[in-house]
């Protein structure tokens, strides 16, 4: 139509202006970086009595120094209309009549006004006219910007582009995504904005898994470690951190890390000696030494550090993680289970977003180019799947319940569901035990003797355990000391347990899923024991069910612990996924043995894969998802997931072949970002081992159409720009 722009994705309004009120209302509800940018676009006939049209668009990586440079994007979209049909009015022609380009800057709370605070740079540009720069802060006054400010809100909107760059589970219609640095100049300017306001990132928040943002955590540094560590490009940043580390010692921990990634383990190994003898309570400083030892097999080394890690950070969650990993590499099972039941969780905050507004229509144009390659972005049976696998909770988990997932995934791998089941049993209190115990407390309670009141305290503090409810913020309780993982005595009322119930396996459980109980019901496992629900979750009647056998020995709560209830959603969770995936590859042997073809939708070999993935079955899990691509099902995860397998393995021809697809999903998705992206990352994997030059003589040799062959080139071409390893072999 006339009135869209050509290669531009556009939401049209119901009511002219909407998007800007309803972004101007939502400007307290933005937590941290923000969501990506809107540009707002009026246009006009020109002529009296007709009715203007509103829309916009969300945009990242353009350049936001300057008023100036925000107006040019805008002068930009006037080039790119589209020209009106022979059936419109002759004379007649659509023009941008005002555009508001805007951004929304971190929803950190600061004393003063910075990039960082919840307000929002405008830039208004009027045709003909001129351009207008103003400030809106939270309750909608307009004020006017400065020099500071600007850096502020060029350096915030980097880091969305960024951070936001490969981000799966952030979509939003109408997002576009363009390189946020092209050239060296860029980059350098970059860096001495980052140096600029380096001690102010903390006020930007941080990942979901740090509860508390320091310098050295924060947005800022994740985008910079992300941006250069992904390229392998670390001397500009060691050269960054190397002034900044003689103002704060703390951010040792981050030019250690860079040095580590250039292999100059000698500096790194100097800074870190230095850096202890200065801050010897940072965390993040004795997580690198961790990483460093353990790459050196000096496991037992890095544990020590670990645990005083732990001591320096009991409230964040990665110090705990680091510990339990630890713990699994060197086969102690049952620490690692009890230092992942302490693992303070957080309620998952997700990416900031623009609140969803009733359009009257959506113009998303489509490449032609891209058409040829990628099927029909039409729904068919290949996108149906079975209602138990579309029901898997794990795949909704995120955050510290992800990463804590991960961990258990880790440890089932390496000892089995069985045998995890059996190191269950012998750390946390089980539901016979707890029974038994009560049973005891309840008899001596009977006979009113004084000698009796320190026994019952134990069952009580127990009970009043089991019968809590779910907190989300569990930093500050059900915490297990470093006293307890190396055997020294513990107070027995600060201990966590778990239940488990012996009802049937087709009872209902409730499962909770970053923070929220999702219900749904279990069938019976194919060759897995079920692990039953917390006693805390148990029903009316659960407990005076018959037939639980009762154990003669004597038990005592000071041996052994509870189990936070997510932890048991977790293992309930597991055994969903196990359950699967073990009916799955029994169907899949029985299939082979009968000389039988294994048919499954495009949609669920997709689940199998990432089902697959998850449980560490990596053969299984590239199988289900090369099976996945025989279907006509418009989805770009499979070639993502092979790409990125590919690459690791050296398989330049495949990883070539898969990033081919992901750059046309990419590009349908209106992404023009070369870097940082998956494609980008996979590229440089490769060219480490192969070198740029046989990745595009293999390109050429392929004989791919001119536009695609330029697409991926591009990735080349950034390459060779700045240097990343193999761009000159």
């Amino acid at each position: 139509m006339s009135e869209a722009f050509k290669d531009v994705p556009e939401i049209f309004e119901v009511d002219l202006g909407e998007s800007l009120a309803a972004r101007t209302e939502s400007l307290a509800s933005f937590r941290e970086l923000g969501p990506p940018d809107l540009c707002h676009v009026v246009k006009s006939t020109g002529k009296s009595g007709s009715r203007d049209l509103g829309s916009y668009h969300y945009i990242s990586g353009v350049d936001a120094s300057s008023s100036a440079s925000l107006a040019a994007y805008i002068n930009s979209l006037t080039y790119a209309m589209e020209e009106s049909p022979a059936w419109f009015s002759k004379g007649t022609s659509w023009k941008v009549r005002n555009g508001c380009y805007w951004r929304v800057t971190p929803s950190a709370r600061v004393t003063c006004f910075n990039a960082f605070s919840r307000v929002d740079i405008r830039v208004e540009v009027k045709m003909p006219g001129g351009v207008q720069a103003y400030m809106v802060d939270l309750r909608g006054e307009r004020h006017e910007t400065t020099s500071d400010i600007w850096v502020e809100t060029y350096l915030s909107a980097l880091l969305r582009a960024i951070l936001y760059s490969d981000d799966t589970t952030y979509y939003l219609d109408a997002y576009r995504k363009l390189d946020p640095l092209t050239s060296p100049d860029s980059e350098i300017r970059f860096l001495q904005a980052v140096e600029t306001l380096f001690f102010k990132g903390w006020q930007a928040g941080s990942d979901p898994e740090i509860q508390v943002a320091t310098v050295v955590s924060n947005h800022l540094t994740a985008g910079i470690m992300k941006y250069f560590g992904d390229s392998g490009r670390y001397l500009p940043v060691v050269n960054l951190f190397e002034r900044l580390s003689a103002r704060e010692s703390e951010v040792a921990s981050l030019l250690a890390r860079s040095y580590l990634g250039m292999n100059e383990e000698v500096k790194a190994v100097q800074v870190m000696a230095q850096a202890m003898k200065q801050t010897p309570q940072s965390y993040t400083l004795l997580h690198v030494q961790c990483d460093f030892l353990r790459s050196k097999g000096k496991l037992e080394w890095a544990i020590k550090l670990a645990r005083q890690a732990v001591n320096c950070a009991p409230s964040e969650f990665v110090t705990w993680e680091k510990l339990a990993d630890l713990y699994i590499d060197l086969a102690q099972y049952e620490s690692a289970l009890l230092t992942l039941n302490s693992c303070p969780m957080f309620t998952f905050n997700g990416r900031d977003a623009h609140r969803n507004l009733v359009s009257a229509r959506v113009h998303l144009p489509f490449s032609k180019m891209i058409g040829d390659i990628l099927p029909e972005k039409v729904k068919t049976d290949d996108d149906e799947a079975d209602p138990a696998l579309q029901r898997l909770p794990a795949p909704g988990l995120r955050g510290t319940w992800a990463r804590a997932y991960a961990l258990l995934t880790r440890l089932v791998s390496q000892i089995g569901w069985d045998e995890l089941l059996k190191t269950r049993s012998a750390v946390f209190v089980m539901e016979e035990e707890y029974r038994m115990q009560k049973s005891q407390a309840d008899m001596h309670r009977a006979t009113s003797s004084m000698s009796s009141t320190a026994a019952l305290t134990t069952a009580d503090d127990a009970s009043a355990i089991f019968s809590r409810e779910g907190d989300d913020d569990a930093s500050t309780r059900g915490m297990v000391s470093l006293h307890t993982l190396t055997g020294e005595p513990e107070s027995p009322t600060a201990i966590p347990t778990i239940k488990i119930s012996p009802g049937s396996a087709e009872e209902v459980a409730t499962k909770q899923v970053n923070g929220d109980r999702v219900n749904g019901t279990t069938p019976p496992g194919h060759d897995l024991e079920r692990p039953g629900s917390a006693a805390g979750m148990a029903k009316n009647g659960d407990d005076t069910k018959q037939g639980v056998p009762v154990q003669s020995e004597t038990f005592s709560f000071s041996n052994k612990r509870l189990c936070e209830r997510w932890l048991d959603n977790l293992f309930m969770v597991l055994y969903e996924d196990l359950r699967v995936w073990t009916i799955f590859r029994a169907e899949v042997a029985h299939f082979k043995t009968q000389h039988v073809a294994y048919k499954k939708t495009g949609y669920e070999w997709e689940i199998l894969g990432e089902l697959g993935l998850r449980l560490h079955h990596k053969e299984e899990a590239k199988e289900a998802f090369q099976r996945c691509l025989d279907t006509p099902r418009y989805s770009q995860k499979p070639w993502v997931r092979l790409m990125e397998m590919y690459a690791d393995e050296g398989d330049i021809q495949r990883c070539i072949q898969t990033a081919i697809r992901v750059a046309a999903y990419q590009h349908a998705d209106y992404t023009e970002m070369t870097y940082p992206t998956l494609i980008a990352r996979s590229f440089f994997k490769l060219g480490q081992i192969h070198g740029h030059a046989k990745i595009s003589f293999t390109l050429l040799s392929m004989g791919l159409p001119d536009q695609i062959l330029k697409t991926m080139d591009s990735y080349l071409h950034y390459g060779k720009v700045f240097r990343v390893e193999g761009y000159d072999f």
